[in-house]
């Protein structure tokens, strides 16, 4: 499409440097958050009241212990009977509040990531052709899928286990406390050295995941430039090239997510260590207060178990550590496409544009794509109605030229007007209404031909889908498939001709019914049956509109009420046919030239002709 096509002679600009990574960015992904406060607040409470009733879970158990050892031959078994009871109660309801903070969440979640990637998508629609010449595509809706997928976890599970962990190790230390101050000492001597580990190594992970995920939208990207032009790839037999070039992108994320699985092996064996190192120290040192008489079986029990959670907590924060470390990364790839701002700005009070007269005027227009200039001093003016015809070597500035009357790049010289007034002065969605762009490599979306023709009026009616299809020579092929205008195209309209495809996309410009119209070498990929057809169409679709036409095929501008002929970003020459052919000069070299080449091809196919 001309919206995605790089000016003629653009050199490649390098995308901006990453901004740092910010903490910061996680309150912007929980402020997604926000229309979803009222279970967001449900889910943290469930998830705190599950995590009360397992701090009430180790004090039944000791007491169990000690209503069992230290009550041998006794026949009362009511303490016993009692603290089962309690026990089964706790689970019961550590279960139902369990299960429903994980729902709760989980749709919290699911709705944040839902509505990121909507906010994602629709600013990358905002964003101007430079941007997309800039990014592959792969690599941005790997922002859409992976590094939304990675976000999401920090809205749902890692926030409700971050809430529950802070709960459990302030409840679990205060527990520890009371049960045993000495034995508290020797556990919690252990958790500063943990949280220093967690933290050291977590930092290293944070980078390396962000090298996972870079590694892995640049293979993305390789393997979406090889599936969409997988014609070319196999009509040059490059599949090997491509699958060495995929390979390649596949490895270095696979050695990247290594590097990340050693550091994460690393952090959770030195922190198993080191909680299981402090328990057998506090079995140690507990048996020796157990026998002095100082701690009671079932107090040792309920401290063992406290200390297991404190460790197990301590652990749990440095995987969501890691967790979140992760998330920082991708959410500061989502951001930076957010904070990413279009080069063509919109006016702050916009012209109404509700249906222009189609006159176009350039005033000293030039261009240039970073140091490099395209387009020079161009000046003329096209009255409503007008078709003018562009011709001129390749890389003279011909589709450069048309791209700025939708703006989808501006001038950075000179006024380009469309009724006299500036086209900065209106609203971008305003002017592009009244531009119809037919290319040469039509894009069909993967929808029906009747979601494609009415793409421009999505509220056109069936009978108006219809004529526009009549209009564009397009009906009867249209009616001769299995299920007319319903039948799918395919990805890029791959089910059908080259032809066919053409004729639904001037249908579907028909439909729009734009003031001024762009032909982008609309018919140099066809054969000659097919051209004509498109040809009639595109005649209809000319009719009291304002044209540019971009042709190869010289012998298809002749009719045009104007010609301008263009080398080196300038204008060279100006009129009508046959004025330039008495003129002489660059056109009528480029039409002598290719008539000869047609003469040549027709005797080629003709035995005996020019002989």
């Amino acid at each position: 499409m001309l919206s995605r096509r790089r000016p003629a002679s653009a050199p490649a600009t390098p995308a901006p440097a990453r901004p740092p990574r910010d903490p910061r960015q996680l309150r912007r992904v929980l402020a997604y958050a926000r229309p979803y406060r009222g279970l967001l607040v449900f889910g943290l409470l469930a998830t705190l009241i599950s995590s009360g009733l397992n701090l009430i879970f180790p004090l039944l158990f000791g007491r169990l212990i000690d209503a069992s050892f230290l009550r041998v031959g006794a026949t009362d078994t009511g303490p016993l009977d009692r603290t089962v009871l309690a026990l089964l109660g706790i689970f019961a309801l550590s279960s139902l509040f369990g299960a429903a903070q994980s729902y709760l969440l989980a749709k919290v979640g699911a709705g944040v990531v839902a509505d990121l990637r909507r906010s994602l998508f629709s600013h990358l629609m905002t964003l101007s052709p430079r941007f997309f010449a800039e990014h592959r595509t792969g690599e941005l809706t790997s922002r859409l899928t992976a590094d939304v997928g990675t976000v999401q976890a920090v809205t749902s599970t890692a926030l409700a286990q971050a809430a529950a962990l802070t709960f459990n190790i302030v409840g679990s230390t205060t527990l520890l406390v009371v049960t045993s101050p000495r034995l508290s000492l020797l556990t919690l001597a252990v958790i500063p050295l943990v949280i220093g580990t967690a933290i050291v190594i977590g930092r290293r992970i944070r980078t390396v995941s962000r090298e996972v995920q870079d590694r892995v939208a640049e293979a993305n990207a390789s393997a979406e430039e090889a599936i969409s032009g997988v014609r070319v790839v196999q009509s040059f037999t490059a599949e090997d090239t491509e699958r060495g070039r995929y390979g390649q992108g596949v490895l270095a994320s696979f050695l990247a997510s290594l590097r990340r699985a050693r550091l994460q092996a690393l952090m959770g064996g030195v922190m198993s260590f080191l909680t299981f190192a402090s328990l057998a120290l506090v079995l140690w040192y507990g048996g020796r207060l157990v026998m002095g008489g100082d701690l009671s079986p079932g107090g040792l029990v309920t401290f063992l178990i406290y200390a297991l959670q404190v460790g197990a907590t301590v652990a749990a924060m440095s995987g969501l550590f890691s967790q979140f470390q992760e998330a920082l990364g991708a959410s500061g790839r989502i951001f930076e496409l957010l904070d990413e701002r279009s080069d063509l700005p919109e006016p702050a009070r916009p012209l109404p544009l509700a249906r222009a007269e189609g006159r176009v005027s350039f005033e000293r227009v030039s261009f240039s794509y970073g140091d490099a200039p395209v387009l020079h001093d161009l000046s003329f003016d096209v009255p409503a109605g007008q078709v003018v015809a562009l011709v001129g070597p390749s890389g003279a500035g011909k589709t450069t030229l048309v791209s700025l009357i939708p703006r989808f790049w501006d001038v950075t010289g000179g006024t380009l007007r469309v009724d006299g007034e500036d086209v900065r002065a209106y609203a971008l969605a305003d002017l592009r209404a009244q531009v119809g762009l037919v290319p040469q490599e039509t894009l069909l979306f993967s929808g029906s031909i009747e979601e494609n023709i009415r793409y421009g009026r999505p509220d056109a009616s069936p009978e108006e889908v219809e004529a526009a299809a009549r209009a564009a020579n397009a009906h009867g092929f249209i009616t001769a498939l299995p299920q007319g205008y319903a039948t799918v195209v395919g990805e890029r309209g791959v089910r059908l001709s080259g032809g066919q495809r053409q004729r639904v996309a001037i249908a579907r410009a028909l439909l729009k019914d734009p003031r001024i119209l762009i032909l982008d070498e609309a018919t140099s990929a066809l054969d000659n049956e097919s051209e004509a057809l498109v040809q009639q169409a595109l005649e209809t679709l000319m009719r009291g509109r304002t044209t540019f036409v971009i042709a190869h095929r010289l012998s298809t501008v002749r009719n045009a009420d104007r010609i301008l002929v263009m080398e080196g970003g300038r204008t060279v020459q100006d009129g009508p046919h046959a004025e330039l052919m008495a003129a002489g000069g660059l056109y009528r070299d480029l039409y002598e030239l290719q008539f000869r080449k047609e003469q040549e091809e027709r005797a080629e196919l003709v035995p005996g002709m020019g002989g």
